[in-house]
């Protein structure tokens, strides 16, 4: 069993630094891992297309630069996939759409061993993260009772329910969605409206005090002041498909002017 990094940094009470894809071509994770600066790739699943043999090559792509992985999932199909993906080496699952104290113990027991002290989900699979053996080993156990269960607070619901949700065994870190949130209170794409920014400042101020790391999404350093301030130290900065569209479309409007089209 290969070691969990993002739950060796959260552990040792250590910041994090992490980025989106949403292709899953594993030269994306090798890029990445030659910067030496990230400690996990995101893969974006929810919004992206893959196959299962993507979800390994990601993993072995990531573990030669000693790098973690996270893999976000859409919640309609949430227990399969997660499941698939720990297989595949992926350390941590970011559940989405979660609305109730009911929700956050059921992403618990996905990625918890079929124990009866864990009372989990997962059983023994011969897939990527046992290789060689076959599963179900002691060892095997204690790397499932490691997997980083990250819960998305995106909904109306969620944050109605944020303390409760945050007071479930087994929930390690939370991700604000503010997309999602304003939909959920019809007021979409307003994500500057007050009653917006008063619930995102609720989750990462009752997150951090209930001592469950929030984690911050942001598009550059700039961003990350406002949250540095409030005590947050975890981050996932840039999403490959913005970062190659900000590129194109500035660059090529440069182009442009000097063609004068």
């Amino acid at each position: 069993m290969r070691p969990n990094k993002l739950r060796e940094k959260l552990d040792a009470g250590e910041p994090t630094i992490s980025t989106h894809i949403h292709s899953p071509w594993p030269a994306i994770v090798e890029l990445i891992g030659h910067t030496g600066i990230y400690d996990y790739v995101e893969y974006v699943a929810e919004y992206g297309t893959f196959d299962l043999h993507a979800l390994d090559n990601m993993c072995r792509a990531a573990e030669l630069y000693d790098m973690g992985m996270m893999f976000k999932i859409d919640k309609s199909s949430q227990h399969y996939l997660s499941q698939r993906a720990i297989g595949s080496g992926f350390g941590s699952i970011l559940f989405t759409d979660c609305r109730t104290v009911e929700d956050a113990e059921e992403c618990v027991r996905i990625t918890r061993p079929d124990t009866p002290e864990d009372k989990g989900l997962y059983s023994v699979y011969a897939r990527r993260n046992t290789y060689p053996g076959y599963g179900g080993s002691k060892e095997y156990v204690e790397a499932m009772k490691k997997t980083v269960v990250n819960l998305m607070i995106e909904k109306k619901e969620a944050v109605e329910n944020l303390e409760g949700i945050l007071s479930v065994p087994g929930v390690d870190m939370v991700q604000w969605g503010p997309s999602d949130y304003s939909m959920s209170i019809g007021k979409a794409g307003e994500r500057g409206d007050p009653a917006i920014l008063d619930a995102k400042k609720e989750v990462f101020q009752t997150a951090l005090s209930m001592g469950i790391p929030p984690r911050a999404e942001i598009g550059s350093p700039d961003d990350a002041k406002e949250y540095l301030d409030m005590g947050v130290r975890h981050f996932s900065m840039g999403t490959d498909t913005s970062i190659l569209f900000s590129w194109w479309k500035n660059n090529g409007d440069e182009l442009q002017k000097a063609l004068g089209r």
